[in-house]
């Protein structure tokens, strides 16, 4: 069977196993793959590879970004990979489907591509030392994971961008096992909130340097969410002063379940349970025909916390293969900042 009926026997199946797993599907059986385990030591640098027998990871990217212009400008570059079945095979038949998602937001229009990929021939992976992570001619790599090189495009878009770590990994919940719901759904989750970028970014009216922060995101499950879990609204946040707070809330049928991580300027973390960090939705936009929340008030009381949250542009809808919003955010109240919004499931 030639290159071409694989890609299209491809793009009709991934987007429906996708979907089919995707955002309520989450909360499927985990059908032999494995699950995340409460004890499991993170270690580095192979836990920046792939993990090909869970069900579903990501590596994630946004950033926030100041151009030379003046103005505001946001970055998404996103690597997912979904399996059918818990190996890896190197031939066409791997179990093993790529999927990725670039973005480039401003004040005013939002822009975005997908890519797909069958694992298994080299046209889409990672690799954890050097580390890479690549689909078709995008790609995140560099000698390690702390100096990192980023590259995408799309029909009317693009960019190209250098980020340094300048401060530690953080691990999300108890050492990075992430607990989603009161049934006890979990994920490994850790991050790299403490990029800093350089670059340059292409628009139809032409390039633009750009600086900025990135925040990365690794997360790898087989079971993320409970049976009645819907979707969620995950927010990054970075402050004036170097304090960060990752928070999300999963939407159930019968009650929400929260979850955030209190990230000090010298990455030092504490984890707060669900029900410590409450969401309200405070103005919504008609988006893609729907009602998307584009203004929140975010509070988190032991932290005196207690903002507004509002997107840069409404526009950020990403209509992929699974359609979500995700975009740049401003903070204001008793804290001032940036960082991203991503809300699926609407």
């Amino acid at each position: 069977m030639n290159a071409k009926v694989w890609f299209l026997i491809l793009a009709l199946l991934l987007p429906a196993q996708l979907r089919a797993q995707g955002f309520a599907g989450l909360g499927g059986e985990a059908d032999g793959f494995d699950v995340p385990q409460l004890g499991y030591q993170l270690s580095f640098p192979q836990d920046h590879g792939p993990h090909p027998t869970f069900k579903i990871e990501w590596w994630y990217l946004t950033a926030n970004l100041k151009g030379e212009d003046g103005r505001d400008y946001g970055v998404q570059w996103t690597l997912f990979r979904s399996a059918l079945k818990p190996y890896e095979e190197q031939s066409w038949q791997s179990p093993q489907l790529w999927l990725g998602h670039a973005a480039l937001t401003t004040p005013d229009a939002h822009y975005f591509a997908e890519r797909l990929s069958r694992g298994g021939i080299g046209q889409a992976g990672v690799t954890a030392t050097p580390f890479e992570a690549w689909i078709d001619e995008w790609y995140m790599r560099g000698p390690d994971f702390n100096a990192l090189k980023i590259r995408a495009n799309g029909s009317e878009f693009g960019y190209d961008l250098s980020m340094r770590a300048t401060g530690p990994l953080v691990f999300h919940g108890d050492a990075g096992y992430s607990v989603k719901s009161t049934q006890g759904q979990a994920s490994h989750y850790y991050s790299q909130p403490f990029f800093d970028l350089t670059g340059t970014v292409h628009l139809p009216d032409g390039d633009v340097a750009v600086t900025g922060q990135g925040w990365l995101d690794r997360e790898w499950s087989s079971q993320p969410l409970a049976e009645d879990q819907s979707g969620w609204d995950w927010f990054s946040l970075s402050f004036e002063g170097g304090d960060k707070l990752m928070a999300f809330r999963l939407r159930g049928e019968a009650e929400d379940f929260t979850s955030a991580t209190w990230i000090g300027k010298d990455g030092e973390t504490t984890a707060l349970a669900d029900g410590s960090v409450s969401f309200e939705p405070l103005q919504t936009a008609h988006v893609a025909d729907r009602d998307i929340p584009i203004e929140w008030r975010v509070t988190l009381p032991a932290r005196g916390v207690d903002i507004v949250v509002s997107a840069l542009t409404p526009k950020a809808w990403m209509a992929t293969s699974f359609a979500y919003w995700e975009g740049p955010v401003t903070v204001s109240g008793s804290h001032s900042g940036r960082g991203y919004l991503e809300m699926t499931g609407y």
